[in-house]
């Protein structure tokens, strides 16, 4: 049975700690330079902490078969994301063009997805978002950072992009991965702890954006046209897809509620590293956040229809 109560309940705690950011900034318990140290402390010690844990997950013949196919849907809503963020945008102011490209190819599903696909599929759940998203942190950390990255020619671009530190434990985690390299308990043990710091200290960070912005610009029309992207267009492509090629009906529910996932809350911190537009990236962020209080749940019971499960 699919437990809603776990779903609300893990996003109240999101809130509650945004709000935590929020109230520190708006009574000038942190100054507004502190954000700079927050963000490097993010991008170069938490989250590369939490992308090599996410791989940390134990591979067999058994789990190499049943994630194949998970693995292989995720390349291709990857490629397809990477494809529509590379044409679609155009149009757009370059800052809010980049905010828009990253915000597209990366969800919350690192962070949000895993514990809520686990939460309402179980071990297989966990198991198929921890595959599901090894495309996505790939393609973030590349193409994503490449979107903000100002270089004179492509070979400096990509050398700024390989030398990114999570780009670094990507390629760390995939290695622990592939050989199954078991850390001593301490290490082990400091990794998983210091990256479970990522997902507080990145909401916090939302929530001193959101004090110092204020919430004027958090409904505008190019916020809602993303809402609408992240929650209808996407997972909707995404669960035709599933259906058109008669995917196992778990795996095709971890994928589609993966794909409503609301903007990867590193979205602003990324635009803050790169000097990007962190006002107009934190509002996307949270208001597809709020939104998904409403609409998860809601994707949740049409795959639930659709796939019978």
């Amino acid at each position: 049975m699919i437990d809603m109560h776990a779903l609300m309940n893990l996003q109240a705690v999101m809130f509650l700690e945004m709000a935590a950011g929020f109230i520190v900034r708006k009574l000038n318990l942190v100054k507004g330079e502190s954000k700079g140290i927050l963000t490097a402390l993010i991008v170069y010690v938490t989250l590369p902490c939490n992308i090599v844990k996410s791989f940390m997950i134990e591979m067999n013949g058994e789990i190499l078969k049943q994630g194949l196919i998970m693995l292989v849907a995720s390349v291709v809503v990857q490629l397809f994301l990477a494809l529509a963020a590379s044409v679609c945008y155009n149009w757009l102011p370059k800052k809010r063009k980049t905010v828009f490209q990253y915000a597209t190819i990366a969800s919350n599903s690192g962070i949000l997805g895993n514990i809520i696909a686990g939460a309402i599929y179980g071990n297989l759940g966990y198991l198929y978002s921890a595959l599901y998203v090894i495309p996505q942190r790939i393609v973030m950390w590349s193409a994503g950072v490449s979107y903000f990255t100002e270089a004179p020619d492509r070979k400096t671009v990509v050398k700024k992009v390989l030398s990114h530190p999570c780009i670094n434990a990507v390629w760390l985690g995939m290695i622990v991965m592939i050989f199954q390299i078991q850390f001593p308990e301490f290490l082990n043990t400091g990794i998983q702890n210091i990256g479970n710091m990522t997902s507080p200290l990145t909401m916090m960070f939302l929530g001193m954006s959101l004090s110092e912005s204020g919430f004027k610009g958090l409904i505008t029309r190019h916020t809602c046209l993303y809402s609408f992207i992240r929650f209808v267009i996407i997972p909707t492509v995404v669960m035709l897809g599933c259906f058109l090629v008669n995917m196992d009906s778990v795996a095709a529910g971890v994928a589609v509620v993966l794909a409503a996932m609301p903007a990867a809350s590193m979205t602003a911190v990324v635009a803050s590293q790169y000097d990007g537009d962190v006002t107009f990236a934190a509002n996307v962020v949270v208001l597809s956040t709020i939104l998904s209080i409403l609409l998860l749940p809601v994707w949740v019971m049409i795959v639930s229809a659709v796939f019978l499960l």
